[in-house]
């Protein structure tokens, strides 16, 4: 395998699941040999990051950000550059274009909806016909998202890709006794904003039936108070449990015995795969990255997107009986990070290669 000079620039270090895989992304390549620098708008959780990744602080500021890494591409020499989100997207292609260099660029997108999210990231989407001639590859973390990617905002089809999200996974295996021996605990991890839909599954909780069900919630975000608020006018006081931030899900799905996705919309969803991975049966609403990864049913159990009445019924068959936790644990196994950095190695060497020749 050729050693590379990579330079990934994303939003944080740490956080968001974007950038939890942009500093997997990054150990990973310098694990194997590669000379990794991660550019960042803000340094967090900067010690999950090996000693061999420079951390690269552009702090705050687009005109400022935008202006440091094309002097980190002119100085860098870098083989290949590649950015993930909206807004990073935006602001890698036009440091390139400053710098003059002809180095390799990946865009990654990681949603549906990120040109909401402000006006630069608007432009990664109704702007991406400008974002074409200086991008060799668009990456999409879902074989939907590649494909809205292509059909309505015009990305070029024969260099848009799909790589799912590398997901660490944990050792531990379980089976259908040891879940069904657990309390009748849902767990549920994910942002606490309106499209994670915890709203939605907190009114499902009060319709479920299995006596003694609770529900375990980790993850922080603008509509906690709102979602405390639910909590009281439901009458959930004493079955529901917010963790607030967590290093990983396992204090939620290492104790639950069902597993609840209840976006909205969803391009991936990363905590479906460490449901999986746990040997949880997972309840989801049915939006593309969910869908896609339990294969639509095959892997768990989908309901209507915003329909509390279907949500809180497959809840209470999956507390009823869980399923058997083996095919869900194989198909995770798909999903994980030595597969997925596999993948991104592999198609970062043939885009330089294609440059070079």
């Amino acid at each position: 395998m050729a050693h590379l000079r990579i330079l990934l620039h994303i939003r944080a270090s740490g956080g968001g699941g974007a950038e939890r895989v942009f500093a997997a992304l990054a150990n990973e390549f310098a694990a194997r040999g590669h000379e990794v620098t991660l550019a960042v708008d803000l340094a967090i959780d900067a010690d999950q990051l090996l000693p061999t990744v420079e951390l690269v602080d552009l702090g705050p500021g687009h005109v400022r950000g935008v202006l440091r890494l094309a002097r980190l591409i002119r100085r860098g020499r870098y083989d290949v550059l590649m950015s993930g989100v909206a807004v990073s997207n935006v602001k890698m292609t036009l440091a390139k274009v400053l710098s003059l260099q002809r180095v390799p660029l990946i865009l990654s997108y990681h949603g549906f909806r990120e040109y909401l999210t402000g006006r630069i990231s608007a432009v990664a989407y109704y702007g991406l016909w400008a974002l074409r001639p200086f991008a060799d590859r668009f990456v999409c973390v879902s074989r939907a998202l590649s494909q809205s990617l292509v059909d309505i905002w015009k990305a070029p089809a024969e260099r848009t890709v799909c790589l799912y999200n590398p997901v660490a996974l944990p050792a531990a295996r379980v089976t259908a006794e040891d879940i069904a021996a657990r309390p009748p605990v849902i767990g549920a991890v994910g942002r606490l904003s309106p499209e994670k839909g915890m709203d939605l599954l907190l009114e499902a909780l009060a319709r479920v039936k299995t006596p003694g069900a609770s529900l375990s919630i980790g993850g922080d975000g603008p509509e906690r108070r709102r979602l405390e608020a639910m909590i009281a006018e439901l009458g959930l006081i004493g079955r529901v449990r917010l963790f607030g931030a967590i290093n990983g899900p396992d204090l939620v799905f290492g104790a639950a015995r069902v597993a609840v996705i209840p976006s909205r919309t969803e391009a991936f969803g990363m905590t479906t795969v460490e449901a999986l991975a746990y040997g949880l049966p997972v309840v989801a609403c049915d939006c593309d990255g969910p869908r896609e990864i339990l294969d639509d049913g095959r892997f768990g159990t989908l309901v209507p997107i915003d329909d509390a009445d279907a949500l809180a019924a497959a809840i209470d068959a999956a507390l009823t009986a869980p399923a058997d936790p083996a095919p869900g644990l194989v198909r995770a196994d798909e999903f994980s990070l030595q597969r997925g950095v596999d993948a991104w190695e592999a198609l970062l060497v043939d885009v330089v290669a294609e440059r070079r020749r």
